[in-house]
């Protein structure tokens, strides 16, 4: 949550001030940092990635321009760009293991059998996901890890709210299919 009067800051960050620029750094570089992390599948990577954002942020913050796009949205934009580059580089395509960094929110049971159940069922949907094109992929790490919007999500991606939505809604019936499938 911002804190701070984002347009007024920008504003100074667009004529050079440089602390003005570190206040949004501070505010906005945990959540590059894990976008950029649940791309990428590693710390170093996404250390690297994450600095090279805010740099060519600082160093194009002057091109910004308000016109409805959040600040944080252009900076998922230039990760999202980092990222792709990335994975381009890399020849590969490597995804985090959302499994070892996702909670679900379940009922402390102590009984091993009904554990042993649950990690199977999140074994499954991890598997259903990971089978995801690379978008949609992308699409349920914004919407679920970082809790966005569609419409932010729709600024991010340069699409359209009802596109995101629609897409959302295709990707959850992919998974659900992919999990009705595994159960035969």
């Amino acid at each position: 949550m911002v804190d701070f009067d984002e347009k007024q800051v920008l504003e100074k960050a667009i004529q050079g001030d440089a602390d003005s620029f570190s206040i949004l750094y501070d505010a906005y570089i945990g959540r590059i940092y894990n976008y950029v992390y649940y791309r990428t599948g590693n710390t170093h990577d996404a250390e690297d990635l994450t600095a090279r954002v805010f740099y060519r942020a600082l160093n194009h913050i002057h091109t910004y321009r308000h016109m409805g796009v959040p600040f944080l949205a252009w900076l998922y934009r230039i990760a999202h760009n980092l990222v792709a580059n990335w994975h381009r580089d890399m020849n590969r395509r490597k995804e985090v293991p959302l499994e070892d960094h996702t909670t679900f929110s379940t009922q402390h049971i102590d009984q091993p059998e009904t554990m042993l159940i649950e990690n199977q069922e999140k074994e499954k949907l991890m598997r259903a996901i990971k089978k995801l094109p690379s978008d949609r992929q992308h699409l349920i790490v914004l919407k679920l890890v970082e809790g966005l919007s569609n419409a932010e999500i729709a600024v991010i991606v340069g699409r359209s709210e009802g596109a995101i939505k629609s897409l959302y809604h295709r990707t959850l019936l992919a998974i659900r299919q992919e999990l009705e499938q595994g159960e035969k």
